[in-house]
């Protein structure tokens, strides 16, 4: 602390309280204004007409009967696109509409816009598309691996091929092999795409929508609208969740589109059918592992083979896969490495980030392995992995040493000294299938299982992570007030509070307002990969801290901070805050130092399961977490209950169903996710090992519990039944075959 400056840490309202969120009794209530909520009064609305087929060529689009419907007032096409046909993260190859062809199920076509959404949907369903329909690349592995396959991409199936390889010894005196596979995940986040384009007097654009990386966003829609960046203004409206599937871009091109052809302001929702396939899901994998070991349970070697299934566009693919690749071993010691990682177009839905971003896929695989060596070991399944748990100065698969605290051995034994739960009752709510009355217990068995997950956190590979944070401190009403103001998206993870209650340590200033996030300051990166509590609250720490410093000399006679005020006006300081530098992965070795920051969780599952009925109940979840710092502690449970959730949700029920490349349940009524009978009481250990390079020494916490909850529930199902189950999520038809 600088000296003449309270800290309101010291008051209850800084760093490491549980300040309340400004939009949680909004939440609560209803009265939230989420982006679907937005509105002119001369707005008009935008629908977009998508492909029914996976795969095929387009010989003509006849929009004339859409156009002489009434109320319409536009109808567009690949040929309106008054820039550039393409967008995409790391790829600029997916078509803002369809120019030839389509490559999925649900690719967008045309637009219209019409006085009324059902008007704009009567008129999208009467224009005439005329398509050809050919062979749909569905088999990833097929696309992967046989030459004869035809290509998605005219640069081939194969979008990167990550290899590993560490060693050359690969024999051991116990091996267990295994394959695995996990099914396409949805974010089912509960606000469905939207936003509001509203034209601009300057030829240019204002948009309004829910989004996680606004600059990213922005920088794809300009050239596609030919215009430059600083005429396409974003601005970040209110957003129902987002967990990844927001940094795809979805109805930003498309409604400025619109809206730039009418010079009406045009507001686009999608329903919860489009939504399904208006954003991308997560990966789903086939995985093939080896381990071999001493007779007592110690790695020698790992070989895998992971292939995870893109879809028809890029997105963040490439990412994913350098993800799974580099944390394919897990957080275990081992000295004999072979990796391959795939990722690999296909006519399926297009598939990008979600919470875990590849890490998921490949903890279900290696941590299913740890359970078979240590059946094969004749040891625990904990102390399988507490003696191979990696620790502060192992040396990971790719090279890289963890250089901050990494107490996975101690984690596991505090989480294993846990008291287990009493055994169900006679209530009709502890018995799998609850009220139902589908059981009464005779065919419940009971199983408890353990899953480890690390989870890299910022962006990796060289990637320039950064984020920008202006703040500013005046008098208002004769009192101080801070304003801080960043790019980065609030998608319910509690940042606005976050940069709070940051300024509140910092300046010891008690009124702090966060302001809209938008594109009229530096970029914050998107909120993903649990990064905005280190890079924004990096910048706003660092910012603040110049502003400290600014008051300090104005102050260095005594004067007060408000008598400072009144001489000097506003002080404001702008900075941009990096962390320390990744590097991209070897493309043959695999090796380099591609990660900035590693977080650990574990996860103890216990399960209910009638064996002869199929129905899984998950009796408890206990997890201890090592977060470095806790910044605001009811935040943090809500993300280690929420990220075990989803974790939850993979193992026993989530899962888009994809055949020949058509969805088969694009709604909650199908599309099966957690609900609050479904979800166990927790028991969470949260562990603070400071990080020395992280900012209050925080950890990025939102991701790592959802790597481990699956494998754990998945064990603890295993346990139960005595079957080997390889795949999630596991269904009723996989404990009872033949039910």
């Amino acid at each position: 602390m600088v000296s003449g400056i309270e800290t309101r840490q010291s008051r209850g309202q800084g760093v490491g309280t549980s300040v309340p969120r400004p939009d949680g009794t909004l939440k609560v209530t209803g009265e939230f204004a989420y982006s679907s909520d937005l509105y002119l009064a001369d707005m008009i609305w935008g629908v977009t007409l998508r492909s029914p087929h996976p795969s095929a060529w387009i010989r003509s689009v006849d929009i004339g009967p859409a156009l002489a419907m009434p109320g319409v007032l536009a109808v567009l096409t690949h040929e309106d696109v008054p820039g550039e046909k393409f967008y995409g993260l790391e790829h600029r190859h997916q078509p803002v509409l369809a120019v030839d062809q389509v490559r999925y199920q649900g690719e967008p076509v045309a637009l219209v816009a019409a006085d009324h959404p059902e008007r704009a949907r009567r008129a999208a369903e009467a224009i005439v598309v005329e398509y050809e329909v050919r062979e749909a690349v569905v088999d990833p592995r097929r696309a992967a691996f046989d030459p004869s396959c035809p290509t998605v991409h005219d640069h081939g199936n194969v979008l990167r091929h990550q290899p590993v390889r560490v060693g050359s010894d690969f024999e051991a005196p116990v091996v267990v092999t295994g394959e695995y596979e996990v099914g396409m995940q949805d974010q089912a986040f509960l606000g469905p795409e939207s936003g509001l384009a509203v034209p601009a007097e300057d030829g240019g654009v204002d948009l309004f929508v829910a989004t996680q990386w606004l600059h990213v966003d922005r920088d794809q829609i300009a050239p596609c609208l030919g215009l430059p960046p600083e005429r396409v203004r974003l601005s970040l409206a209110g957003v129902g969740g987002a967990f990844g599937a927001r940094e795809d871009l979805s109805m930003q091109v498309h409604a400025c589109m619109l809206a730039l052809r009418t010079g009406r302001p045009v507001k686009i929702v999608y329903n919860r059918e489009e939504s399904f396939f208006g954003h991308v899901h997560r990966h789903p994998a086939w995985m093939r592992y080896e381990h071999g070991a001493t007779p007592d349970g110690r790695l020698l070697y790992v070989k895998a083979e992971i292939l995870l299934d893109g879809g028809a566009y890029c997105s963040s693919s490439p990412a994913v896969v350098g993800n799974a690749a580099s944390l394919g071993v897990g957080p275990y010691e081992v000295g004999n490495v072979r990796i391959d990682a795939y990722g690999v177009y296909t006519n399926n839905p297009p598939c990008g980030a979600m919470r875990g971003f590849g890490a998921v896929q490949a903890c279900y695989a290696y941590e299913s392995q740890m359970d078979r060596l240590a059946e094969a070991c004749g040891i625990s399944p904990v102390e399988v992995r507490v003696r191979n748990a990696v620790s502060q100065g192992s040396t990971l698969a790719t090279g890289q040493v963890i250089d901050s605290p990494a107490p996975l051995a101690d984690m596991l034994r505090e989480l294993a000294s846990m008291p287990l739960p009493e055994a169900a009752g006679a209530d009709l709510l502890d018995m799998p299938g609850g009220v139902s009355q589908t059981t009464h217990g005779e065919g419940v068995r009971r199983g408890v299982g353990y899953g480890v997950g690390i989870k890299n956190i910022c962006f990796s590979e060289g990637f320039d992570d950064y984020s920008t944070a202006r703040v500013r401190v005046e008098l208002l009403g004769g009192e101080p007030h801070v304003l801080v103001h960043t790019a980065a998206a609030e998608v319910g993870q509690g940042l606005v509070t976050i940069q709070e209650q940051i300024a509140r340590t910092e300046l010891g200033v008690d009124r702090v307002t966060v302001a809209q996030a938008d594109t009229s300051v530096g970029s914050a990166g998107s909120s993903s990969a649990s990064r905005q509590s280190y890079v924004t609250g990096g910048a706003v720490k660092t910012a603040c801290e110049a502003v400290r410093e600014r008051l300090d000399a104005l102050r260095a006679d005594g004067s007060s901070l408000v008598e400072a005020l009144e001489r000097a006006g506003a002080v404001e300081e702008t900075r941009e805050y990096r962390h320390r530098p990744t590097f991209p992965m070897d493309p043959v070795t695999g090796q380099g130092d591609s990660h900035t920051q590693l977080a650990l969780c574990v996860h103890r599952a216990v399960v209910d399961v009638d064996v002869e009925l199929g129905l899984v109940k998950v009796v408890e979840l206990a997890a201890v977490q090592d977060v470095g710092k806790i910044m605001n502690l009811s935040a943090l449970e809500g993300q280690i209950h929420g990220g075990s959730a989803q974790g939850l949700g993979l193992a026993l029920m989530e899962e888009i169903q994809v055949t020949d490349g058509r969805v088969l349940n694009p709604s909650f009524t199908d599309y099966l996710i957690p609900t609050v009978l479904d979800m166990p009481p927790m028991r969470v250990s949260i562990l603070e090992n400071p990080d020395p390079h992280a900012p209050y020494g925080l950890r990025g916490a939102g991701e790592p519990p959802t790597l481990s909850s699956t494998p754990a529930v998945a064990a603890a199902v295993r346990a139960a039944t005595g079957l080997p189950l390889s795949r999630v999520p596991i269904r009723p038809h996989d404990i009872v075959p033949n039910g």
